[in-house]
């Protein structure tokens, strides 16, 4: 009767606690640009109604506390009360010498602090326990199929060789629990082609990309890579044998070699081949120690574009035949989407191509362009097609864009 309340009251204040902490967190590291727009009133006062719920919580937790403790005095006090007239009772009758009579007041008065104490961390201790409940939870999580349904033997070396990827009435959630953020999508892409996808922001581009890697959960429908469905495959196999470009370029602690041949499987004149293809030739040469040069955490020690270029030549080092690019140009510079766009025409002509676009210009020369409005396909064709239809929303994207 008394714990649940406790534990339920030490829950909420802890999960009021994180978005504060989460908030504070974000408004020191961007701090910077929001001084820059002056949305410092605004921050102020999302910061004040955090406090003001985390410090509800607080409170209801604190008079709990005081509730519990002023009810164990009175408990405490009882028994003083009790211990006293039996006693003072006992005393009078002669069954008791002065002196037991003054320890047993003692003992009395001390049951207060240690009923209080022992109370205090029964109750803490189911706090934790909770703590504990979860992590269980978290343990029995049915784990992600690792090793696949097919033999390794089964899987040819060069898989995939071609990059013909053919998705079957796909339909993609994040959890059980949650609606679809992809619904029934069919597509065919021939090998070799560039394909451009775009849609407002929530229409599923981004959960499109993470499919072919199987980061999201595909409850129905299957994509199909050179004849063999990617839900039978080892996580580690899909993942190794294709390519993808992030947003938010990522480059590892370490040398420029290791960042562009983690397996130290490529030669260096592939290396600086891969390098004069992104246009980063001449950096990497200027740098003391030439592909032995060290790249700082996350690359600092380079500009946004050239992290992205690092990945580019990363990708082509790589050899896969289907390359995915997930709004890699939203934070670059004019000048180095259009090195990016160049080299995804030419050195990577033979390559099945799949662009996210942040800006529908970089997809206008795709072979294909699929637009998605809540997770569903709503066009699907050449992008001069759809220029051409005036109730096109792809066209309506492109006149916006300019």
């Amino acid at each position: 009767m008394v714990f649940p309340p406790f534990r339920d009251l030490q829950q909420l204040d802890d999960t009021t606690q994180l978005p504060l902490l989460s908030h504070f967190a974000e408004t020191v590291e961007g701090l910077t640009t929001i001084r820059a727009f002056r949305y410092e009133t605004r921050f102020q006062q999302k910061l004040l109604e955090y406090t003001d719920s985390n410090n509800i919580a607080s409170l209801f937790l604190t008079a709990a506390n005081r509730w519990l403790e002023v009810r164990m005095e009175y408990i405490g006090a009882c028994v003083v009360l009790i211990a006293a007239v039996t006693s003072i009772s006992n005393s009078l009758h002669r069954e008791l010498s002065a002196g037991l009579v003054g320890l047993g007041l003692t003992y009395a008065l001390m049951v207060s602090n240690y009923l209080n104490w022992m109370v205090r961390n029964l109750a803490d201790m189911e706090i934790q326990l909770g703590a504990v409940k979860r992590i269980h939870g978290l343990l029995k999580t049915e784990a992600e199929s690792y090793e696949g349904l097919l033999a390794p033997s089964l899987i040819p070396k060069n898989w995939p060789d071609q990059g013909k990827i053919q998705i079957q009435n796909l339909s993609v959630r994040y959890d059980s629990s949650l609606k679809p953020v992809l619904k029934h999508v069919n597509a065919l892409i021939s090998p070799g082609q560039k394909i451009g996808i775009c849609g407002r922001t929530g229409s599923g581009k981004s959960s499109f990309s993470l499919a072919f890697f199987r980061m999201v959960d595909m409850f129905e429908g299957r994509i199909i890579i050179d004849g063999i469905d990617i839900a039978k495959l080892p996580l580690h196999t899909l993942r190794s044998r294709l390519s993808i470009i992030l947003q938010d370029p990522v480059l590892f602690s370490g040398t420029i070699r290791f960042n562009l041949d983690p397996e130290r499987k490529c030669s260096d004149s592939t290396l600086w081949e891969a390098l004069e293809i992104a246009q980063l030739k001449l950096v990497v040469k200027a740098l003391p120690g030439g592909l032995d040069a060290i790249i700082t955490e996350g690359g600092e020690n380079f500009s946004q574009g050239q992290r992205q270029l690092f990945c580019l030549a990363r990708a082509f080092v790589r050899k896969t035949s289907i390359f995915i690019m997930d709004e890699a140009t939203a934070s670059i510079d004019m000048a180095t989407e259009n090195i990016l766009q160049k080299v995804v025409m030419t050195a990577f002509a033979d390559r099945t191509v799949v662009t996210i676009a942040h800006r529908v210009h970089t997809i206008l020369s795709a072979d294909l362009v699929i637009v998605l409005k809540r997770g569903a396909i709503l066009e699907f064709d050449k992008p001069e097609k759809l220029l051409s239809r005036k109730d096109s929303v792809f066209a309506s994207f492109v006149r916006a864009d300019k």
